[in-house]
């Protein structure tokens, strides 16, 4: 295991060098992929949204696929379609841009809902359903979806049925002044997405995949996570709860974010370093919430202070 991590630690050394100042966003980036997470990036445009997912298709050899999704994008762009050609008699099968490791939905809210929901097999299955065939995608396959702020002209929300499949919602922000020179500065000879090395393949990140699945959590943990999920469904300001495929991603995140600590075993703090990124974009507020001004953040504050960490005794 400590091989896997050493790598892991390599892989965000690289990311480093050309998203600069932003390491918790790389780290929950990787911990997600580790897990074998979707990754939804919601953030203005120009803050390295995109460069961020070429940095990681570089720095683990993945094969990767880019969409500018807009509103003439098609279903079939996505998934890919039959087409018949001159002298042959059976159908021929145009691949979409889905077949690929890491596929990169750039501003998937400006397409229509009809393209939205084509992700929705692929991103559950990891396969493509076309005309009653089906076909498996590469493994791993990683969706990292970029989506501007809603109130943006021209976007539109996702369904609450594809957002719960995106295992983290996160946002990287603005850069602070001494991050902002550095780019500046690094920008100034070429781009530095070519400092970025390949640090494991595609095969290699299935057998890290395969060792976080395996990392230990208690039964005291397991029942804080369940007791976690269970205040979301029953908060008086909350309408919609997180669901149990995201009580599955939250376990699973924490797994990984365990791994990425150089630990064979999940502890509450990892639990609580991922919840707001699990469980934020799952969630929908009432409106008496929104009339008196109330928060999404404060409300998962107000559960993580309610629901009490269990005390675990590691032996060593």
């Amino acid at each position: 295991m400590e091989q896997y991590v050493n790598k892991s630690q390599q892989i965000i050394d690289e990311i480093r060098k050309v998203v600069i100042g932003k390491d918790e966003i790389i780290r929950k980036v990787l911990t997600a992929i580790l897990a074998k997470g979707h990754i939804l990036i919601e953030d203005i445009p120009g803050v390295g949204k995109t460069t961020l997912a070429l940095a990681f298709s570089k720095a683990m050899d993945l094969n990767y696929h880019r969409m500018q999704f807009t509103p003439d994008v098609l279903p079939s762009d996505v998934l890919g379609f039959h087409i018949y050609e001159k002298n042959n008699l059976e159908p021929h099968f145009k691949e979409g841009s889905v077949f690929c490791n890491l596929f990169l939905a750039d501003e998937i809210n400006r397409t229509s809902s009809k393209t939205q929901s084509a992700l929705l097999e692929v991103m559950e299955e990891g396969s493509v359903t076309v005309d009653s065939i089906t076909r498996e995608l590469p493994k791993p396959f990683v969706v990292i979806a970029t989506q501007n702020p809603i109130g943006s002209v021209g976007t539109q929300m996702l369904p609450e049925s594809q957002m719960d499949r995106f295992m983290v919602r996160l946002s990287m922000g603005y850069p602070d002044i001494r991050s902002e020179v550095e780019i500046l500065k690094g920008r100034n000879t070429n781009d530095p997405l070519h400092l970025v090395d390949g640090v494991i393949d595609a095969g290699e990140l299935v057998s890290i995949q395969r060792v976080v699945e395996q990392i230990f959590v208690h039964d005291a943990v397991y029942e804080y996570i369940a007791k976690l999920v269970l205040k979301t469904r029953e908060h008086d300001l909350i309408a919609l709860g997180v669901s149990p495929r995201g009580t599955l991603a939250l376990t699973s995140m924490s797994k990984a974010y365990a791994f990425l600590s150089g630990r064979t075993y999940v502890i509450p703090d990892d639990v609580i370093a991922i919840f707001r990124d699990v469980t934020m974009h799952r969630m929908l507020l009432k409106p008496k919430a929104r009339v008196s001004n109330v928060t999404m953040e404060a409300v998962i504050e107000q559960i993580l202070d309610t629901v009490s960490a269990p005390k675990l005794v590691v032996k060593r």
